[in-house]
Parts: structure tokens; C-alpha cells; sequence
């Protein structure tokens, strides 16, 4: 079971991008980027381009290394750029040396991740891989060159990502590495192995999800932009990637199935079906979407840990960082909840409705009102016969008691008609910035290749 291709999934399809707040710091930006150029010529690493035109300087300041970096860093801003899109910009809104610790940290994952996904390496190889791969961070020649996946490249030129892991602050590679090591053991143990019980189930999305939470937590401490605390409390952090991974696997059930893959315990689903297959049936459909509302019930749970987490956050960068795909996340539950339409395709929240989250999603209230709104909308689209109703109704009381503000909270319903218009007019104006800047990534990209 091919356990690791989501192991980095929670970066790479949950983070969204947040734009710059500080116009003067992304002039000063463009400025550096320009020297950049020059000195890339000297060095002979491909890097960033330089900069636009001066109608998009907003756009080429999130996607290229802002200061003078050197020749490898450069490099693996461009493999970030090339593995994940949505991750490269959301990285650069962080503040300080965090931002480059993170990088590093998404580009040893995304190598560890490639290993054990190349069905190609012979599991006798790929085992003791898995395990040794941490230790690879410390040698500076280790390289493998017999990948066949897309991003081989992260395993081709690691030299140079251990190289910038190894120019890190200690306490970042000390944090880089035990995460390394523990998810490379965590991806062993589930190569073959499905997931059965609700508590593999934990097991497995803590592995593969649940350690990425963690690991940024104790990097945002190490920072020293967040309070210790905040990299300490392993728990809440570990919810942190649980309830965005099971909202993924929950999500994603059909494109699954098309592959090959299966992620739903084996636990739950085989009280309403003899395979997991069985649920795509037309004829399954009724008992299909009773197993799909246990399981967002399930997920559920996490959120009151998930709002203590962000409650403790003080650094604007890092909040964003984190708040947004859980928003994302709420969202995606309350349009899969008692959906039929999981098991015919995809269920995706609204373009409109994704800006409005990203633009909402600041700070705490804002994030409890967030929470609230989509589970009474779960709450109201409970069926009074549904087995887990119970249950529930339960998840969603206990979200609400401590997401309703002590004032009035305000209702989108009744906002003014000049708000909504403004507020349409915002979303669509940030939806048309985030489109621009997806192509501008892969201009970046492309030009760096070439």
C-alpha cells in the first residue's frame, strides 16, 4: 500500500497561499532578487529569474528568494518551487530563519517520500531505506540516482539539500532529523500493511500527517517566534495533521479506489460493506453515506484540539501558515457530510468560498466563527436515522461550546448588500491574484530549468 504518497500531502494540498502585507518590504524584496540575477551568473546555479515587470512585483516577491541567498539554497528554493506549487508561495510568508528551515524540512520529506513511493526499488532495498534515510542527512555525498519518479530530482541532487540542512541552526537539524527518522519508520511499517483498526488508522495518518504537525511545531518554537509550549504539546499538534489527513482520505475516497489505494478502516467499513469497493455501488449508496458520516465524525474530533493549538499562536505568519488549510479542511467535512456525491466524484469547496476562508482566516475569532458556521451546517444535515447521529450531535455540541463568541456573532446572511458586494468584488479580485500567481510559479520554475 503505497502509505507515503501522502506523507507530505498535508504540505502540498492543504496549504494555501497568503500574500505579502507589507508593500515596502516587497519592493526592498525585488531589489535583492535583482542582485540575485547577477550573482547567479557568477556561481553558475540556476535560480529565480529576475524580477517582472513592475505590474506584478507583488506576485514575483512571494515566489523567488527574497534575501541574498547562496547557490544551493537558491537550488532548493527551486525544487520546492517544482515539487509543490501551493507550498513554495505559503512558505515565503514566513518570517526569519523559519522560512528556510521549513523549506529544507519540506524537501526532506519530499525525498524520503519519493523513496518509498518508487514501486521500482525492491522492498528488500527500499525497507532498510526507509530507516537509514535520516542518517543520509549527515553524509554529504549520498545521493540515489535509479529513482523513477517525477521528483527524482530531490534524490538525485541531495548533496545540495543536505548540504543547506547541515548550514541550518543545530536545533532545526536536530528537529529535521528525528522527524526523518521516525516518519521513515512509520512508512516501513505500512508498506504492506492495511489499515484496520481505528487505531491504526491514528497510527497511520500520525506517520504520515500527524509527525509533519509536530516537526513545524518544534521548528516554530525552535524559531523562537512561537512560546515553547507551542513545540512541547506533541498531542495538539499531532491533531493538527489527523484532522487534515482524514479529511483527505475521507475526501478522496473514489480517486483512491481508481488506484488501488485504500485508507478507510477496515473497522468501520466493513460494518456496511463486505469491501470497501462495495460502497461505489449504486444499490450501496444508502449504507455508503452512513459510513462516510461516522468517519467525519471521527475526524470531528480533532478540532477542539485544533483550536487550542491556534489559540496559543502569536506570530501573524505562522497563524496563517496553520489556520488556513484548517478552515479549508472544516470546510471540506460539511461538503462531504451525508454527500452522496463522494462515491460518484469530487467534492470540492467553492473557488468564492476558498478566497473568503484564506482572506477571514487571521486570527482566532475569526477561526471559531469559521468552525462554527460549518458544523451547524453539519448539525442541520444530520439524518435523524443515521447510526452515528448520536454521536454527532454530540462533536458538533462540544465544537460549538467553544467556538461561539460571548457577544452576538455576526451572520453572513445578515451583512449589508454594499458588505457582499465589496466582499464578492475582494474575493474575486484575490481569486484572479492567487490564478496569476500559480502561472507566475511556473514561469519561475520553467525558467530556472532552462
Amino acid at each position: 500500500m503505497a502509505a507515503g504518497c501522502r506523507a507530505v500531502s498535508v504540505l502540498r494540498r492543504t496549504l494555501t497561499v497568503s500574500p505579502p502585507r507589507n508593500p515596502a518590504r516587497a519592493a526592498g524584496r525585488r531589489r535583492g532578487q535583482q542582485r540575485q540575477h547577477h550573482q547567479q551568473q557568477r556561481c553558475g546555479a540556476p535560480g529565480p529569474p529576475p524580477a517582472p515587470p513592475p505590474a506584478a512585483p507583488r506576485i514575483q516577491a512571494l515566489l523567488c528568494p527574497q534575501d541574498s541567498l547562496g547557490c544551493g539554497l537558491r537550488t532548493c528554493y527551486r525544487y520546492l518551487n517544482q515539487t509543490s506549487r501551493s507550498f513554495a508561495a505559503v512558505i515565503q510568508a514566513l518570517d526569519g530563519e523559519l522560512r528556510h528551515a521549513v523549506c529544507i524540512f519540506y524537501l526532506v520529506l519530499r525525498a524520503l517520500d519519493t523513496v518509498e513511493d518508487d514501486m521500482s526499488i525492491p522492498l528488500d532495498v527500499k525497507v532498510p531505506m526507509l530507516h537509514e534515510f535520516h542518517s543520509h542527512l549527515y553524509q554529504p555525498d549520498w545521493k540515489y540516482t535509479e529513482s523513477k519518479e517525477k521528483d527524482r530530482q530531490v534524490l538525485e541532487d541531495f548533496p545540495t539539500i543536505s548540504m543547506e540542512f547541515r548550514n541550518l541552526s543545530k536545533v532545526y537539524q536536530d528537529v529535521i532529523s528525528d522527524i526523518c527518522h521516525k516518519m521513515g519508520v512509520g512508512m516501513a511499517e505500512f508498506l504492506e500493511k492495511k489499515v484496520d483498526s481505528q487505531n491504526e488508522w491514528d497510527k497511520y495518518c500520525h506517520y504520515v500527517a500527524g509527525l509533519v504537525g509536530i516537526g513545524l511545531s518544534r521548528l516554530f518554537s525552535a524559531s523562537e517566534l512561537e512560546d515553547s509550549i507551542v513545540g512541547q504539546d506533541t498531542d495538539l499538534a499531532n491533531s493538527m495533521g489527523l484532522f487534515l489527513q482524514k479529511t483527505n482520505i475521507i475526501r478522496d475516497y473514489l480517486e483512491d479506489q481508481l488506484e488501488g489505494r485504500e485508507f478507510w478502516p477496515r473497522e468501520v467499513w466493513s460494518r456496511y460493506a463486505k469491501k470497501l469497493s462495495d460502497l461505489a455501488k449504486p444499490e450501496n449508496i444508502d449504507v455508503a453515506v452512513q459510513c462516510l458520516n461516522e468517519l467525519i465524525t471521527n475526524a470531528l474530533h480533532h478540532v477542539p484540539d485544533v483550536l487550542t493549538y491556534l489559540s496559543r499562536l502569536k506570530n501573524q505568519s505562522v497563524f496563517n501558515f496553520c489556520a488556513i488549510p484548517q478552515v479549508m479542511a472544516i470546510a471540506t467535512l460539511a461538503a462531504c457530510y451525508n454527500n452522496q456525491q463522494v462515491f460518484r466524484g469530487v467534492v470540492k469547496i467553492r473557488k468564492g468560498q476558498a478566497v473568503t476562508l484564506m482572506m477571514d482566516a487571521t486570527n482566532i475569532q475569526a477561526v471559531k466563527a469559521i468552525m462554527y458556521q460549518y458544523v451547524e451546517e453539519i448539525y442541520q444535515k444530520i439524518p435523524s436515522r443515521d447510526p452515528s447521529c448520536r454521536r454527532t450531535q454530540q462533536v458538533v455540541a462540544a465544537i460549538r461550546a467553544l467556538s461561539l463568541p460571548a457577544g452576538p456573532m455576526a451572520s453572513r446572511h445578515h451583512y449589508s448588500p454594499i458588505y457582499l458586494s465589496c466582499a464578492m468584488l475582494l474575493a474575486a479580485l484575490s481569486w484572479q491574484y492567487l490564478s496569476t500567481l500559480a502561472r507566475a510559479t511556473e514561469d519561475c520554475v520553467q525558467a530556472g530549468d532552462n
